[in-house]
């Protein structure tokens, strides 16, 4: 696979939600399209972005000190250091990583996706979640579906309206895990912040990007049949298993890392 994309291949005419989510978190791959949404968003937008990647590593990390060492991240978005399979294969060399986003600049970062350890192993599918049965047809040709996988879902769902069936989705990618698996699962919220709510959902509407962020419980049902781990369906700072707690500032998402019985 080659990381080169053409220009021509990549709409910059219209945002994207990876592209926008690099923009938020200082990342330079966007477009003038991205940071125009981006800029209409309120300014907590950035902390936001900033606390749900650090709950992304927290919960990787942990995942892979409990010998977990298959890891499928949809959405992967924009490559920004440390990337996921950098943070698991710190704890487990020989983790192996699949990323999948649907975004062609994704592409371009395919070679800094790609460089694993020596012992482990990665590889990327420009995929739609939302043809979920093609990414884990694909997943399949480097991660073994008979042991644990760690699925990621990560600041990816609210993007999907309740039209385009988030949750069986969900529910069609967990169930082809086994047993001892994971869901790790971030979600957009309003709840802490209803005041922002309209002025985020505005910024996106006026890019066409459909955002759909839903309250703790509508972000539940992602996890029905699953056991939570502690502590739970909770804001992103307050996620953490080792080490000091994150500071408690108030989150724009649920997050939630789950176990599949």
């Amino acid at each position: 696979m080659t990381a080169g994309v053409p220009d021509s291949c990549i709409d910059t005419s219209k945002p994207h939600p990876a592209r926008v989510y690099d923009w938020l978190l200082g990342g330079k791959d966007n477009y003038p399209v991205d940071q125009e949404v981006g800029e209409r968003l309120p300014a907590e937008a950035r902390g936001n972005a900033a606390r749900n990647r650090a709950f992304m590593h927290r919960a990787s990390a942990w995942l892979a000190g409990r010998g977990i060492d298959q890891f499928l991240d949809i959405g992967t978005g924009i490559p920004t250091a440390p990337n996921l399979h950098q943070i698991v294969q710190a704890v487990v060399p020989r983790a192996r990583v699949v990323y999948a986003d649907n975004d062609p600049i994704v592409l371009r970062h395919a070679e800094a996706l790609l460089v694993s350890r020596p012992e482990g192993a990665t590889d990327y599918i420009q995929a739609d979640v939302r043809r979920p049965g093609a990414i884990l047809e694909r997943a399949a040709g480097l991660l073994d579906f008979g042991r644990p996988i760690a699925l990621s879902l990560i600041a990816l769902m609210h993007f999907l309206p309740d039209d385009q069936d988030p949750y069986g989705i969900t529910r069609t990618l967990v169930d082809a895990l086994p047993s001892g698996s994971y869901l790790v699962l971030s979600h957009g919220t309003a709840d802490q912040h209803p005041e922002l709510r309209q002025g985020t959902e505005s910024a996106y509407r006026k890019g066409e990007i459909a955002l759909r962020m839903r309250t703790r419980g509508e972000v539940e049902p992602f996890f029905d049949g699953l056991e939570l781990v502690a502590p739970g369906l909770v804001t992103a700072p307050e996620w953490y298993k080792e080490g000091p707690a994150p500071v408690y500032e108030r989150s724009g998402f649920y997050v939630g890392v789950a176990r599949v019985p």
